[in-house]
């Protein structure tokens, strides 16, 4: 097969943008097989867009929802139909655009159009890869803009008022490593709960080891397990399976609590330790993590329906 100059060009151009970008977006794959994907998914309820107060335990803001099936006009009703990639909350106008360009990318491809039109299909394919990879940099790139846009308001809006002594104190009352946020709790949050709280932090992980579905239904909402049900199929897609190990609570603040309806909340900041290894699962290769303990600072949020037991019901990163 001959190529023109300008084919070859386009070639070399593709291989480049390729070797930059793949060696990127394998090595966040990896670092994204954790539980909750290093991300912030779930629903708070009607505070699902509204940040927690700041705590000792993590006196950072913590970051929007990722995903989540709460619609801002909504707040306590799952959204009715799927969203899909283009249409998680925050994309707005960036996603349309990037749906478009690869709407329009296919077209041409069908109808003998697209980016590199007139080079023929090979080129044409080649296009439609090249448009993909540099969608898939974009997007990612609105992504972060768009989180640390929003990023400052959220910390004005998570600020926490200076302790008085009396608060201070209450800040090292501990139950089975707890302690108490700067900010009184709408909703009385008693040890057995706080028991509770860290046992699931600890079943959820195992649970995520273990690639156990149906116990991570048991201990998270529907929403939580087919968030991880999804995640744990992206690791399955890649060869990759996530192991975590001996997990434990080093400290952990209340930050909010309250009830809506016949349901309570408890959003707690948490600050463990773990074993964090992720497998080829062919080989059993360790392709990420190490045997040395990695400390990781998260906010749950749990939900109790009245008469049930605490799930978690979302997991924020924290900045």
């Amino acid at each position: 097969m001959k190529f023109t100059q300008r084919t070859r060009s386009m070639v070399k151009a593709i291989a480049v943008v390729l070797s930059l970008a793949l060696p990127i977006v394998i090595a966040a794959s990896y670092a994204d097989a954790r539980i909750g994907g290093g991300g912030s998914s779930g629903s708070r309820g009607s505070r699902t867009f509204s940040a927690p107060p700041s705590t000792k335990t993590a006196p950072g803001a913590a970051q929007p929802m990722n995903r989540t099936m709460t619609q801002p006009g909504s707040p306590t009703s799952p959204a009715a139909t799927g969203g899909g990639f283009f249409n998680r909350p925050g994309m707005g106008m960036l996603g349309g655009l990037a749906a478009g360009f690869l709407g329009a990318g296919l077209l041409g491809m069908l109808f003998g159009g697209g980016l590199f039109s007139g080079l023929g299909s090979f080129a044409s394919i080649l296009g439609l890869i090249l448009q993909i990879g540099l969608i898939v940099l974009v997007v990612r790139l609105a992504m972060s803009w768009w989180q640390r846009r929003n990023a400052p308001a959220y910390a004005s809006a998570g600020a926490a008022p200076a302790p008085t002594p009396d608060q201070s104190q209450a800040n090292y009352r501990s139950a089975m490593g707890f302690g108490l946020g700067s900010s009184a709790p709408q909703l009385e949050i008693k040890p057995e709960d706080y028991e509770a709280f860290e046992r699931l932090l600890g079943e959820i992980q195992s649970a995520w080891s273990d690639e156990d579905v149906s116990r991570l239904e048991r201990l998270s909402t529907p929403e939580m397990a087919s968030y991880f049900a999804r995640d744990l199929a992206d690791n399955k897609a890649r060869n990759a399976v996530n192991k975590v190990s001996d997990v434990k609570l080093l400290q952990g603040d209340l930050a909010e609590a309250w009830r809506e309806g016949d349901a309570d909340f408890a959003t707690v900041a948490m600050r463990f330790s773990l074993v964090d290894k992720t497998f080829d699962r062919n080989n059993g290769q360790v392709i990420a993590g190490s045997d040395q303990p990695a400390e990781a600072t998260e906010v749950w949020t749990f939900v109790r329906h009245r008469g049930g037991n605490w799930e978690l019901s979302a997991i924020q990163q924290t900045n």
